[in-house]
């Protein structure tokens, strides 16, 4: 997808760009039978603590409900419209099956209107289709990848993702992650063939403030700044620096580097090479 950039008319134009969303065809329409009511939370719990920092605020949205599962076996649907999503980085496709039945997939990089997508087990290794893993051949990308059977896709979901299939053994396929970690994963697991399309949501350069909080995210102060009954990195004479060892959060713990998984993680196992 293209990049569309402004000529420096305003402060916030000077170093803003858009997508041009020459992606999106056909049906624009949002299908109103797989809108959800959005409510905003603020960050905060239900008891009314503010358990996530820096949201609130931003445009109104609905919904979509995406069909991370593709559990429709054996039903060709016709590709109708590839739509914008306001909740996610990657375009949605909007599927009408034979049966009259309409869904909304993760539009996978060069799916068009009026392609046939497939699921199943004897479905063709062709863009957009979902089989299990042990139906995919060694090497294919793939995305909207299961972790566990039926539950969905949690895999190599967001704009320009892909995983591969690196090889198959026992009960189990490995696959290479977008980050490059080596994960184990069982083989009656569900995938989709393809790579996520909107590659150039990454160089996206917002170029104000405004344009953050349209998305309900609220300002973050620098530790530095505040007084050290705040943060730890606050107080001193003038402009002071961190004063200590490393960089925390304000709840004391370690910020860069720090690693938090849990040693113990039950699915460790799983993860046959790390990244890092």
């Amino acid at each position: 997808m293209a990049i569309k950039r402004y000529n420096p008319t305003t402060a916030g134009r000077r170093g803003m760009s858009v997508s041009a969303f020459d992606e999106l065809q056909g049906v624009q329409t949002p299908e109103k039978s797989l809108l959800e009511l959005k409510k905003k939370s603020g960050g905060r719990n239900a008891t009314g603590k503010i358990t996530v920092r820096h949201i609130g605020g931003g445009n109104r949205q609905k919904y979509r409900v995406i069909d991370f599962k593709r559990n429709k076996d054996g039903i060709a649907a016709k590709v109708v419209g590839i739509q914008y999503d306001p909740n996610r980085t990657v375009n949605i496709a909007l599927l009408q099956y034979e049966d009259g039945e309409r869904r909304y997939i993760l539009c996978p990089d060069g799916l068009k209107v009026g392609d046939t997508v497939v699921s199943g087990a004897d479905a063709d290794i062709k863009l957009g289709n979902a089989l299990p893993l042990s139906s995919i051949p060694v090497g294919t990308f793939i995305h909207n990848i299961e972790m566990r059977a039926g539950r969905g896709g949690v895999i190599a979901r967001s704009a320009g993702m892909a995983a591969q299939l690196m090889a198959k053994e026992n009960k189990g396929a490995i696959i290479k992650m977008p980050s490059g970690e080596m994960r184990y994963v069982p083989l009656n697991c569900r995938a989709t063939v393809g790579e996520l399309g909107n590659k150039d949501n990454e160089i996206v350069s917002l170029g104000k403030a405004g344009r953050k909080r349209h998305m309900g995210v609220r300002p973050t102060v620098r530790g530095v700044v505040m007084n050290p009954c705040d943060h730890p990195h606050g107080g001193g004479e003038g402009k002071s620096p961190v004063g200590m060892a490393s960089p925390v959060t304000p709840w004391g713990k370690p910020a860069l580097g720090y690693k938090t998984r849990k040693k113990k993680n039950a699915s460790n196992k799983f993860i046959i090479k790390r990244v890092n």
